[in-house]
C-alpha cells in the first residue's frame, strides 16, 4: 500500500481550510503555504468537492470552505476518496482475485494490516490532525524558549 501525494496534499489542504472557519480560502493561498503546485491542488480540490468535504465560494473573496465540521471528517474517508482502495493486496477486497485465498499463509497477515490501517485512519478526524499540529507547534515553541542562549 502506498499513500500518494494526492492524499497527503488533500489532507493538508483540508487542514488549511479548517484553520480558517467561515472564510473562503483561495487555493492559491493554500498552495503557497503548503508548498504544493496550484495546478495539482486544483485537481485535488475538485475531488474533495465531489466527495463532499469542501464547497466552493465564488466571487472576489472566493475560495473553499469545509462542508462539515472537522470533527465529522475522518481521514479514512478522505484518503479513500482520493486514492481508491487501500487494501494491501487484491484478495482483501476481492476474494476471487486469488484462488489460494483459503489456503494462503499470508492472507491473515494482510487482513491484519488492512484492519490496522482502517482503524487508524477511521478513528482519526481532521480535528485530531489540527490538535496534533497545535501540539507540535507548542512543543517547538517550548524547545525554543528553553534552549540555552549561545
Amino acid at each position: 500500500m502506498w499513500i500518494s501525494t494526492k492524499a497527503q496534499y488533500g489532507l493538508r489542504a483540508l487542514a488549511e481550510i479548517a484553520r480558517q472557519p467561515g472564510i473562503a480560502v483561495p487555493l492559491k493561498d493554500i498552495a503557497e503555504r503548503q508548498d504544493i503546485s496550484q495546478h495539482y491542488l486544483e485537481q485535488i480540490a475538485a475531488n474533495l468537492r465531489r466527495a463532499g468535504f469542501i464547497r466552493s465560494v465564488r466571487g472576489a473573496h472566493g475560495g473553499y470552505q469545509l462542508s462539515r465540521s472537522p470533527n465529522a471528517i475522518n481521514t479514512w474517508d478522505v484518503v479513500v476518496a482520493l486514492e481508491g482502495s487501500l487494501a494491501p493486496v487484491a484478495c482483501i477486497e476481492d476474494e476471487h482475485a486469488c484462488n489460494r485465498n483459503d489456503s494462503c499463509a499470508t492472507v491473515g497477515l494482510w487482513r491484519r494490516v488492512d484492519t490496522a490501517v482502517r482503524d487508524v485512519l477511521g478513528s482519526t478526524t481532521l480535528a485530531d490532525l489540527l490538535r496534533e499540529e497545535d501540539e507540535m507547534q507548542l512543543a517547538r515553541l517550548v524547545q525554543l524558549e528553553t534552549a540555552p542562549a549561545l
